[in-house]
C-alpha cells in the first residue's frame, strides 16, 4: 500500500460508466449563460458563432469561461475561424 488518505484524480478516468453524463454537466455547468446565446455545446466540442464577429467575441467568453474553471483545452483539437464544421454528422455552415 502506497499511502494512506484521500486519492483524487486530476483527469477524468478512462473506463468509467457516467463518465460522459459527468463531463456533459459538467461542460453545461461551466457554460451556463453562454450556451442559449454564444455557443453549442455536446461534450468536448463547442460550437461558438455564426458570423466572424460573433465569433470572436464569444470565443473569448468561452475561453474565459473555461480559464476560470481550471479546465485546460487541446490546441491540436481546437478549430478556429471555420465556415463549415462537421458536428455530430451533420454539416453546419453559416448559411
Amino acid at each position: 500500500m502506497i499511502g494512506k488518505g484521500l486519492w483524487q484524480s486530476k483527469v477524468m478516468p478512462f473506463g468509467l460508466c457516467d463518465a460522459p453524463a459527468t463531463f456533459e454537466r459538467l461542460m453545461e455547468t461551466v457554460l451556463r449563460e453562454l450556451t442559449s446565446e454564444a455557443c453549442l455545446v455536446y461534450l468536448d466540442d463547442i460550437i461558438v458563432g455564426r458570423t466572424f464577429e460573433e465569433h470572436l467575441n464569444n470565443i473569448r467568453k468561452v475561453f474565459q469561461r473555461v480559464q476560470k474553471a481550471n479546465l485546460k483545452l487541446c490546441p491540436k483539437k481546437c478549430r478556429f475561424f471555420r465556415k463549415e464544421v462537421s458536428y455530430l454528422g451533420h454539416i453546419i455552415s453559416s448559411d
